[in-house]
């Protein structure tokens, strides 16, 4: 079971932030084998294709460089601009075999962790210079598996390569007795079956390595609950700092609905639990709307605002107890409180033009109905 450097076993599997730094770092599953494997194998397979034409190029670039005029023979740099040329013609021959080796090599090196660049994975580390932590490599479990794959590369490729060679050995000492042209490509086809099949030989070792190093990969990356938690606090950030985030939160929120609390039109009290305040711009709005809202402590200062600016403040337990439930702060009420909201505005307008222009006192408020369904009955209150 891995451990970390305090002993603690690491039983968790890795957290996507966890892969993601990893990944940052240039920390992703690779496997050499398969790139080798892949590589060889891709450039047998081209050689085996592409014989008959390389045969034919490289035997029209020798008859080429090894015809001289007469006179290159008296010219100094005569040579020189011949060997030029034919280093040109060869890499022009050869450019197709080597883009398809190096679009072999970069697919087979990202087909387990993707693509990744990471400055941080090549910059020198003085740790790997420490040869204690090299001793602890060498004779781990992946020190252990490299030994085994390297031992497993010698005898399979040995001995498939002291096979084909024995089998092909008249073959290639034939090619001496032939002409220039088709030794040419018949060498290819030797060379490039050859690669084939020794390359062959490495799929079984590619077939070990891949999910080894997955393995390896995902285990170097296990964490200890202690470290997941650690990340959590770090991410998510710390039990008393959210709290006193909250804290304020709620603190402002407050302070700003106590500043819509003057604006209001009528405040509707339980009358002493629950407090309401209603706002209404017939003009600008559909229907009345909440502007502040709140219980006991948050309540009584609803009540103490609206007293120091003459807003109203009316008495009707079941009205305040159902705005309270049914209604988000700056949202109109639900549309069975109309009718009821309806008859309290209009008695709150009555009573403002009776305290600004006199006259008879209108008469008490009544009862206001409300729908069954918006009740919220004393016993169940929301504290």
């Amino acid at each position: 079971m891995a451990e970390n450097e305090e002993g603690q076993e690491k039983t968790e599997q890795p957290t996507p932030k966890r892969l993601q730094d990893a990944r940052r770092k240039g920390q992703i599953a690779r496997s050499r084998e398969l790139n080798t494997m892949a590589i060889t194998l891709a450039g047998g397979v081209a050689l085996v294709v592409m014989s008959d034409g390389l045969g034919d190029a490289l035997s029209q670039l020798m008859r080429g460089a090894f015809n001289i005029p007469r006179s290159d023979m008296f010219d100094t740099f005569a040579m020189v601009r011949r060997l030029a040329s034919a280093m040109q013609d060869a890499l022009l021959m050869l450019l197709p075999f080597m883009l398809l080796l190096a679009v072999v090599a970069i697919g087979s090196s990202v087909v387990l962790g993707g693509m990744a660049f990471s400055a941080e994975s090549i910059a020198p580390k003085l740790s790997k210079l420490n040869p204690l932590k090299g001793l602890k490599r060498l004779f781990s479990a992946k020190g252990l598996v490299e030994l085994l794959k390297a031992l497993a590369k010698f005898f399979l490729i040995g001995g498939v390569t002291a096979l084909v060679i024995w089998h092909s050995l008249d073959s290639f000492l034939g090619l001496g007795r032939m002409e220039l042209g088709p030794a040419m490509d018949e060498m290819g086809s030797l060379v490039g079956w050859s690669f084939v099949l020794i390359a062959s030989t490495m799929i079984l070792i590619a077939l070990v390595d891949v999910p080894f190093q997955l393995w390896d990969h995902n285990r170097q990356l296990k964490m200890t609950r202690q470290e997941i938690r650690d990340e959590m606090k770090e991410t998510e950030g710390r039990p008393e700092v959210k709290g006193r985030i909250r804290s304020l939160q709620r603190e402002m929120a407050q302070r700003r609905m106590m500043e819509e609390v003057p604006k209001a039109d009528v405040i509707v009290t339980n009358p002493t639990h629950y407090a309401v305040a209603l706002r209404y711009d017939q003009e600008r709005m559909q229907a009345p709307r909440l502007v502040a809202k709140g219980v006991d402590l948050v309540a009584a200062n609803i009540r103490r605002v609206a007293g120091g600016h003459q807003v109203p403040v009316v008495e009707s337990p079941m009205l305040a107890r159902a705005i309270y439930a049914h209604t988000r702060l700056n949202e109109t009420i639900p549309a069975g409180l109309y009718l009821a909201v309806a008859k309290l505005l209009a008695y709150v307008f009555q009573l403002r033009v009776y305290h600004s222009e006199g006259g008879p006192r209108p008469p008490a408020m009544g009862q206001l109905d409300i729908p069954a369904e918006l009740q919220i009955p004393a016993a169940t209150e929301e504290a």
